[in-house]
């Protein structure tokens, strides 16, 4: 399937890259190869596709896709952000050592802290805003280098480039989860990392009704360990699930224009209300590191976090009183959502030195009126 020149414009390569019109009708919409098998023409001679866990023509096109946005070389897909991670996880062996960002989605920190810890595998937390800290916690055995920006739930903003080079001074693996950010507002690639890490039922899918994972990247040796994982554990998605990535991913660039606008009108009205205390929000002039945000990302994104006079108590009033904003978990999609991230999202990690705090509200910013959002906001605060 054809891959839309990287020189074209970010919307382009959406809507092209892997999206030739059907051979056999012409249809223009890349079909849902619903299948678990694949005819074979002679014993070991097949048409590019065997079975549906190894490949699937739907797939392809949402793999091939996905590797455009990115500006990477491959891409492959999951059935979850979680199943992408567990298969870098895979590439590790016993007595290995990971350094993680101190401010990461829960289920993340879960996965290597309770599943691979069983395993053999150490791990570091570091505040990764701290490169010093960084260069410290690498040890001989450290193969990864797990970064997040901007971070979940904190909306820290950490430097790519300048922390790949020190997971390569080290010869570990530099990956990025640019799950907040998409490839439309960040491609870490072209900034030094190895692996890119996608939960794509967030802002790739768009409208809350997929689940899907993704890891993109350069190097041709990682793609086939990260294959034959993906095929030998089979943590895919069906052809549908691909499909809908597929199809939010057309509309990625303006989706998140949108965010991006009614993120920072909101996060700017917060700042000036009298009952919050703090703001989030890597557009904020006030963000420490909104000079590198402006750098390597081409706008701020859909997601911030504020605190409130009044802490958890103030926290649980507002998120229960808002009517546009859903209380839900998740993100990403066009629809505004509200959660505590302590109480949700993030309860894998209470109790430890990652924990948020207990009065943190995350919203989800969709692409509504701006007026009826801010609206909405004050009277669940008020």
């Amino acid at each position: 399937m054809k891959t839309a020149p990287h020189k074209h414009g970010f919307e382009t390569i959406a809507i092209h890259a892997g999206q030739d019109p059907e051979g056999l009708t012409g249809a223009v919409v890349v079909p849902i190869f619903q299948t678990s098998t694949f005819a074979q023409e002679a014993v070991g001679k097949n048409k590019g596709y065997e079975y549906a866990r190894t490949g699937n023509p739907t797939r392809t096109a949402l793999e091939t896709c996905l590797a455009a946005l990115e500006g990477a070389r491959w891409a492959l897909a999951f059935a979850s952000g979680m199943a992408a991670s567990d298969a870098v996880a895979h590439l590790l062996s016993k007595g290995d050592h990971v350094v993680m960002a101190d401010d990461v989605y829960g289920g993340t920190y879960r996965l290597f802290a309770r599943v691979f810890d069983r395993a053999g595998i150490d791990l570091t937390a570091v505040d990764m805003r701290k490169l010093d800290a960084v260069r410290r916690a690498v040890r001989a055995r450290t193969k990864l280098v797990w970064i997040e920006t901007p971070s979940n739930p904190l909306l820290k903003v950490l430097d790519i480039a300048a922390l790949a080079e020190i997971a390569h001074k080290a010869h570990a693996l530099a990956v990025v989860d640019n799950t907040f950010a998409s490839p439309y507002l960040q491609q870490p690639t072209k900034l030094g990392a190895d692996l890119v890490l996608h939960s794509t039922t967030k802002y790739l899918g768009g409208h809350s009704d997929v689940v899907g994972g993704a890891l993109a990247g350069e190097d041709a040796e990682l793609h086939d360990r990260l294959a034959f994982v993906q095929n030998a554990a089979g943590g895919v998605p069906g052809p549908f699930d691909a499909w809908l990535v597929l199809r939010g991913a057309k509309t990625l660039g303006l989706r998140m224009d949108r965010h991006s606008a009614n993120a920072q009108a909101i996060a700017e009205w917060l700042a000036e209300h009298p009952k919050v205390t703090r703001v989030n929000y890597p557009g904020l002039a006030s963000h420490p590191q909104h000079a590198l945000a402006r750098r390597q990302m081409r706008a701020f994104g859909g997601m911030l976090s504020f605190e409130l006079r009044g802490g958890e108590a103030s926290a649980k009033r507002v998120a229960a009183r808002t009517k546009i904003f859903a209380l839900a978990e998740s993100l990403g999609g066009v629809e505004s959502l509200i959660e505590l991230p302590l109480a949700m999202t993030h309860g894998s990690v209470r109790g430890t030195k990652l924990a948020p705090p207990a009065g943190l509200v995350r919203l989800s910013v969709g692409i509504e009126t701006i007026d009826d959002l801010i609206a909405d906001l004050a009277q669940a605060i008020a």
